[in-house]
């Protein structure tokens, strides 16, 4: 029976995330395992106005303080016993605290 492994990464920096997909897409072509992606997902931009003088006299003046999360989408396609064993080796590589990583599965007929 195959199945699909999708791989989500999410994360600030974006040069950390495409370090980690750059080593999942090294893993599948070593295996020989058809890999889809990494494929960029919209980046989602956190906006926080702050007020910039604390006890409220003077003019209103805010500062604006951002932060980015980044996304990426890869899927695996596994079919046999050969191909668990690089989903075994995806799940050891080294991620960064910066990157968080989302695996889910989903059988194909």
């Amino acid at each position: 029976m195959a199945a699909v492994t999708i791989i989500k990464l999410t994360g600030e920096n974006h040069r950390d995330i495409d370090a980690v997909a750059s080593q999942i897409k090294m893993i599948c072509d070593n295996g020989g395992i058809s890999l889809r992606g990494p494929i960029p997902l919209p980046t989602r931009r956190l906006v926080v106005p702050v007020r910039k003088a604390p006890d409220g006299e003077g003019s209103e003046t805010y500062d604006h303080w951002e932060m980015r999360i980044h996304k990426r989408l890869l899927e695996m396609d596994i079919t046999s016993g050969k191909d668990e064993s690089a989903l075994r080796q995806v799940a050891r590589i080294p991620i960064p605290d910066t990157v968080s990583i989302e695996l889910s599965m989903r059988s194909v007929q």
